[in-house]
């Protein structure tokens, strides 16, 4: 199955936080918003990432695009950028460009169990990673769960 992209949310309640504080949630690199407030990327040429029905996976893909949330005068700042699933020995794992520097890539999520769609779409469990603590704020701990994340 191939995939033209992915669609999260990261987390609903993280976005309201960072709108409620008069915030910002900027998009850029081609990334879209929904209607719902999940954020839209469209999968890069050249990814063979593979789902079976049982919810192995192999391969990899990468999406365009990059959100950036602000708040508090710049003291809550964190970009996602340069999404990737990646297959790893057991598990799927969402990876982004490490920040501040953007030197490399750290897994922010771990994706569970997936769930086809009758429209023919996956929808994957996703929950937070050590990294992705740091990446997002430092306010949700290892395991707390995330928005589900859509390939279509």
């Amino acid at each position: 199955m191939s995939f033209n992209r992915l669609t999260w949310g990261v987390k609903a309640s993280f976005r309201s936080y960072v709108e409620a504080a008069g915030g910002s949630i900027t998009l850029s690199d081609g990334a879209t918003r929904a209607e719902d407030g999940s954020f839209v990327f469209s999968a890069l040429p050249g990814g063979n990432l593979s789902i079976a029905p049982d919810g192995t996976a192999t391969g990899a893909m990468q999406f365009q695009g990059a959100v950036t949330f602000d708040a508090h005068g710049g003291m809550l700042k964190a970009t996602l950028a340069e999404l990737e699933l990646e297959a790893e020995a057991d598990r799927l794992v969402l990876t982004v460009l490490e920040a501040p520097m953007n030197k490399g890539r750290c897994a922010i999520a771990q994706l569970g169990p997936s769930k086809l769609d009758s429209d023919g779409a996956i929808t994957l469990a996703a929950e937070i990673t050590l990294d992705g603590m740091y990446q997002i704020a430092d306010n949700y701990p290892p395991g707390t769960e995330l928005d589900p994340l859509q390939l279509d």
